[in-house]
């Protein structure tokens, strides 16, 4: 990875034995289990959050955070059991409480010499979250696994490595959150509501959408031709200004009464990405993404619930279509498949899986994640909050994630990969 002084740095880390984090105290034994919400994303997250140095330097760095996770873990135990497979098919946790997957590590430079973190570097910034050797599959994998990396310059790394299905990201902040809490000797803000059988099936199952099956949010055509070329990951700031620019252009002939940030930014990426991948006119182009459910239910889920509370919903159109209307066609969309989103559909969704066990395949559309409204970047183990956050990689190549740009929520930073071939196209049409 480049450094700031524009020298070529090879990051090299020196891990220690891995050992077992298990809770401070005796938990709650047996199978745990996950809703039909939690099935439908199981896959891997890896994340990481660096932190300068104090008066007290990193020494200790290490000793306390995994002391903290001991403590904290007793309050989400689940997170020291393993995942396995019940007899209905379904992802389950064993709660054998032999605990979380710890390392420290040694790094052989500064933190500043990572360079920009802002842009996806799994080759680099993968060295700071430990894989598990030989894992073939999510079941090889604890559901929590965690790096504590020490650099020369006395700052160091957590990176964390946790599945998906455990929580989405409102609960995996709050569980970061907490593990911080813990580390200060602080009570638990927000405490977990473990309990996820308030997501059952309904028995028998019922599919009521109004607007369309479930099956074709997740019935994908073959993406075949538009990733043959080597796929280049960029990075794009959007301040305040320019978000204001884009909320405006939507609004502009009054067909909208309101356009919120992410709708706009939102259309425009689809609209974007759409133009540089030169889709034909006739090709249907779908946008995917998830929307928070918790208030969606009736009653809501409780506060502190520590599932995934997200369900998808999408936009579909032909590339034709929406290319060739304004910026509000798209936002117009963007809503309507929000609106989509009651008590029915999202228990709708719970249902399908419990009929079809179909998890949707991401081939040949656009997945929008939004990190922006998640405040990672005020964790604090006890050395500050971290001076950089964010992910190792992009989960998927039609994966684009919106962070927020550290402590500025006004202003949002894109991740996403193309082919080099769209790449160049895509770059000038971020020119606004």
């Amino acid at each position: 990875m480049e450094s700031p002084n524009g020298n070529v740095f090879e990051l090299s880390v020196k891990l220690k034995q891995p050992a077992l984090v298990p809770p401070a105290k005796e938990t709650e034994k047996g199978l745990y289990f996950l809703s039909n919400l939690d099935q439908n994303i199981a896959v891997i997250v890896r994340t990481i959050y660096c932190f300068k140095s104090d008066e007290r330097g990193n020494e200790k760095a290490g000793q306390v955070i995994r002391e903290a996770l001991e403590r904290v873990l007793v309050h989400y135990y689940p997170l020291a059991g393993r995942l396995t497979v019940s007899t209905e098919g379904k992802l389950i946790v064993d709660c054998t409480g032999e605990g979380a997957v710890f390392v420290e590590a040694e790094a052989n430079g500064t933190i500043e010499e990572i360079g920009d973190i802002t842009k996806p570097d799994p080759v680099t910034l993968g060295k700071l979250v430990y894989d598990i050797p030989a894992a073939s599959n999510i079941l090889d994998i604890p559901p929590l696994v965690a790096q504590v990396t020490k650099f020369k310059c006395g700052g160091f790394v957590v990176g964390l490595c946790m599945n998906h299905c455990m929580f989405d990201g409102l609960g995996a902040m709050e569980f970061v959150s907490s593990w911080g809490e813990t580390a200060r000797g602080l009570p638990l803000t927000v405490p977990p509501f473990i309990e996820r059988n308030i997501l059952k099936a309904r028995n028998p199952p019922k599919i009521e959408y109004q607007h369309q099956e479930f099956s074709e949010i997740i019935d994908f055509s073959s993406s075949t031709g538009l990733y043959k070329d080597e796929m280049l990951y960029r990075s794009f700031h959007f301040d305040s200004e320019k978000l204001e620019k884009l909320k405006k252009a939507a609004m502009a002939n009054a067909v909208l009464h309101k356009c919120t940030t992410f709708e706009a930014l939102s259309a425009f990426m689809w609209r974007a990405r759409t133009q540089a991948l030169k889709l034909l006119p006739d090709q249907q182009t779908k946008l995917l993404f998830a929307v928070d459910g918790r208030s969606k239910f009736n009653p809501q889920l409780p506060i502190g619930y520590f599932g995934n509370g997200i369900v998808l919903t999408h936009s579909l159109c032909q590339a034709g279509q929406l290319l060739e209307n304004p910026l509000s066609y798209a936002v117009g969309l963007i809503q309507e498949a929000i609106k989509m989103v009651t008590d029915s559909y999202m228990r709708s969704a719970i249902d399908y899986f419990e009929l079809t066990r179909a998890r949707p395949p991401l081939a040949s559309t656009l997945l929008i994640t939004t990190w922006s409204r998640l405040s990672f970047h005020v964790t604090d183990f006890g050395w500050g909050e971290p001076i950089l956050s964010g992910p190792v990689a992009l989960p998927e190549k039609e994966v684009i994630l919106f962070l927020s740009n550290g402590k500025n929520i006004k202003s949002i930073n894109v991740l996403l990969g193309l082919p080099a071939s769209a790449m160049k196209v895509f770059q000038q049409l971020m020119q606004i």
